[in-house]
Parts: C-alpha cells; structure tokens; sequence
C-alpha cells in the first residue's frame, strides 16, 4: 500500500471549478467539511458555481439547491445527491493512496457521497444539449432523522421540482445499478412483570425473564428472499438493543427488545406492522420509526436506456435510501453512484478513482444518446 499526502488541502477555495474533473473536484469538495448541520458552506459554493451557467434555472431551499434545464425535451430525468456527511474522525482532508493495485481518494464522504455528487456537478456544467430535460438536486441533511431531510423539506415546498419520468440517487454502488431499496421498520417489543427485592424474587415477575420467547423468534425467523420486478432482495429482522433492569437487587418490572425489520418492497410498511404484530402479538409492540420501501423501477424505456447506457447488470438496494420519497411521488428511481457501501461512514472511508471516472462515463453516455 501506497500513500500520498495532500500537498494543498482545499478547505475553504473561493469557488467551485465545474470544469475540473469530477476526480479533482470529489477531492476539493470533500475537503470542505459538511457534516449534517454544517452544509451552508459547501452549499453556497454549489449554488455560486451552477447560477453562473445560463442553461440551468437555479432554484435555492435552505441548503438544498436545485437547477434544471428547460430545453423542452420529451423526457425529464431527476439526478439528486445529499452533500452532507456523517462526523469527521481524523480523515479531512483527503489523501490518495494506492491498495492491491487500486487507486482511491480517502477521506470522509468520498463513498456516502460526494465522490457521486461531484460527477453530478461536472455533468450539471458540461452539458448544456442533453437529449433529456434534468433537474439536478443536491440536498442537506440526508444522515440525520428524516424530518429533517433537505429532500423531504423541498417535496413539501416544490413538489412540481420532482416532476419526471425516471430519478437517478447517486448513493454509493460501485458504480452499478441498485434498484429500488427495501423498507426499513424498527418496533421495541416490552414484556411486563412485578417489581420485588431480587432476595425475595419469588415475590416478584422477572420482566428480563419473559422477553425469552421473543429472543427465541428472533432466533428461528428464516428471513424472506423475494423476487421483486426481476430483483431478489433479502429481508432481514434483529434485535438490535435490549433494555431492562434498574438495580442489581431489583426484579425488573420491564423490559424491552428493540428490533430492526428490512423488508422487500413488495410489502407496504402496513403489511410489515401487521407481520411484526403476528410474530410478537403477545408483547406490547410499538412502532418508533417506519420507511417505505421502493420498486425496482427499472420497467419504464428510459430506465432501460439507462441499463444499456451503463452496461451492467441490475442488482437490489438492500438498504434503504431516498429512491423510496421519488417513488412515493411516482416516479421509478435507482441508486447509481461511485463508492463501495460497506465503506461508507468507514474510518478508512475510500473511493475507487476508476469507479469515479466509470460513473461519469455511464451518465454522460446516457443522458448524451
């Protein structure tokens, strides 16, 4: 393994060059720190670079910007991206360093998803004559709580900006299609008993004691592999916490199994309560967070064109990403960014320079045919 230190770290430059390769530019926008909360810096450098371009109307909302062509194409495609990032630890600013061969830039957001959102810029200055009409969109805060998601606040204020025939999310996928995304539902399942001193325990109902049925559910549960528009997608249910107890000589009067459900699109957020509440119906079940899953959304023409431009097989979204606020309003959506998954949020968090250069590729080839 090799390592190169950057020699001049662009933290604070007083533009953003368009017209640098999305390489050079995923390296100058990931030096600008915007950890959730924090995106007004990089969104004004964002906004500064793209209302310069006569092709585009630039709309502004909060730290979400927006700018679209108004050619008055057949077809619209929407293009979005998030510009914030989980918290910085010790990896701004980049570096590139070589690994069996491959070349990355390293660094926070070069995968979750700057690297994606910098192809995204280059293409939204290069091309003033696409063959479609596009709305680009480059929101704020995507991985904090949903209500405060830059693109569920600009679905509610302009709603008529998602327009479209096809949405491309360019989260990372190694530079492959992911269609749609599963739903995600999180319950915490309590058991209740009788509080007593822990030396007279027969007084008293362990609570701890009668959440061992649920554990064993969990233990059994055979998760679903369900074919979805041509895609398999995997299903997943753990428990991820537990809580109970409040001191060491104490019998608990509760406890509770806080558990995570990711479901196939194919089943409604209703259906996946209903299905909890059939495994775990005997318990107190309470729902603390639910998403929409997506479909494929790979049946439309130009969904197809986009798979021939790009030229590689489909595969699912196992996660859940915002694919699923496009679909909700009716429009088929993909992921399709550089970046391996498994190293977003990484402390080693690192982009393949090839898959960047290999998006920008597919989209230009596409959105140029």
């Amino acid at each position: 393994m090799s390592r190169m230190e950057p020699t001049a770290p662009s933290s604070n430059p007083a533009r953003l060059d368009l017209t640098a390769s999305p390489v050079d530019l995923t390296r100058t926008i990931c030096d600008i720190e915007s950890v959730s909360g924090n995106e007004g810096r990089l969104a004004d450098l964002i906004h500064d670079a793209v209302v310069a371009l006569p092709h585009l109307e630039v709309v502004r909302d909060g730290d979400t910007i927006v700018a679209r062509t108004l050619l008055g194409r057949s077809r619209r495609v929407v293009i979005a991206g998030h510009i914030d990032t989980v918290p910085v630890k010790d990896n701004v600013p980049t570096f590139d360093e070589t690994i069996d061969g491959v070349d990355y830039i390293t660094g926070r957001g070069t995968v979750d998803m700057k690297a994606g959102v910098a192809v995204q810029l280059h293409l939204a200055a290069a091309l003033a004559e696409p063959t479609v009409d596009i709305t680009w969109m480059w929101y704020d805060h995507e991985e904090v709580s949903a209500e405060l998601n830059g693109l569920g606040r600009l679905a509610e204020n302009r709603p008529d900006l998602f327009e479209g025939d096809f949405a491309i999310l360019g989260e990372p996928s190694n530079s492959r299609i992911e269609g749609g995304c599963n739903g995600n539902l999180r319950i915490e399942v309590r058991a209740f008993g009788l509080r007593s001193h822990s030396a007279r325990s027969w007084v008293g109902d362990n609570a701890i004691h009668k959440i061992t049925p649920i554990l064993q559910t969990l233990s059994a549960y055979e998760p679903r592999q369900v074919e979805v528009d041509g895609l398999v997608y995997r299903e997943g249910l753990n428990a991820v916490g537990i809580s109970g107890g409040i001191a060491g000589n104490v019998i608990p009067d509760e406890a509770m199994v806080h558990i995570n459900y990711r479901f196939a699109p194919s089943r409604s957020v209703d259906e996946a309560i209903a299905h909890m509440r059939e495994l775990f119906g005997d318990f107190d079940v309470r729902v603390v967070d639910q998403a929409e899953g997506a479909r494929p959304g790979l049946d439309a023409e130009v969904a197809q064109q986009f798979v021939a431009a790009v030229g590689s097989e489909p595969a699912p979204k196992y996660g859940w990403t915002d694919v699923a606020r496009f679909s909700a309003m009716g429009v088929p959506a993909v992921n399709y960014g550089p970046g391996d998954p498994l190293k977003a949020h990484a402390d080693d968090e690192r982009c393949a320079i090839d898959q960047i250069v290999e998006c920008e590729r597919g989209l230009r080839s596409w959105l140029m045919a």
